[in-house]
């Protein structure tokens, strides 16, 4: 045995490993894509600029998104997903980027569901704080969980993370 060789993998089988875990992760979302496209369904995805100003543009995305689709234009349904969306940008833009960096919005829904997911280049996951009449900010989360309880949280992508939260379709009669 060569005295050497560190214990574990190289850097060149690390990178190899790198590679298959990002190739089996394309994989799976090129599956679940074709298979949501089987459906008639794809997401839709926005690429933004990380300052304050592109919120109000991820807003009008998914306003318009959501409003084109005669299944998906109940207002009540459409107000609660922009403001959810308004909330996971504005906190990926304020606490997830740098100058120069870009967030993504990706936008899928169905008749059953919403989901809003936002992407950003920090994988620091965003905590809920207790409510604070000192604090000017901090409530967001709160507001997330209040509107889609249990039905939102992160996950590590490549460069970074994803925030999403679902909401419920509404059904005739305003229900959910």
């Amino acid at each position: 045995m060569d005295a050497k060789r560190s214990v574990g993998p190289t850097a060149h089988e690390q990178a190899r490993l790198g590679e298959t875990v990002a190739d089996n992760r394309i994989q799976t979302v090129g599956q679940r894509e074709r298979q949501r496209a089987r459906q008639g369904a794809l997401p839709t995805v926005l690429l933004l600029a990380g300052v304050p100003e592109s919120v109000r543009r991820a807003r009008a995305f998914v306003r318009d998104g959501l409003t084109c689709d005669a299944r998906l234009a109940d207002p009540d349904h459409i107000d609660t997903v922009v403001l959810i969306t308004s909330e996971l940008v504005t906190n990926a833009i304020r606490y997830g980027t740098e100058p120069g960096d870009s967030v993504r919005v990706v936008l899928d829904a169905d008749a059953t569901r919403t989901r809003v997911e936002v992407h950003d280049p920090v994988r620091r996951r965003p905590r809920i704080r207790p409510a604070s009449d000192e604090r000017q900010r901090g409530r967001g989360l709160i507001i997330l969980d209040a509107l889609c309880p249990g039905r939102w949280g992160t996950y590590d992508i490549p460069f970074g993370k994803a925030v999403w939260a679902e909401v419920a379709a509404a059904r005739v009669g305003g229900r959910t």
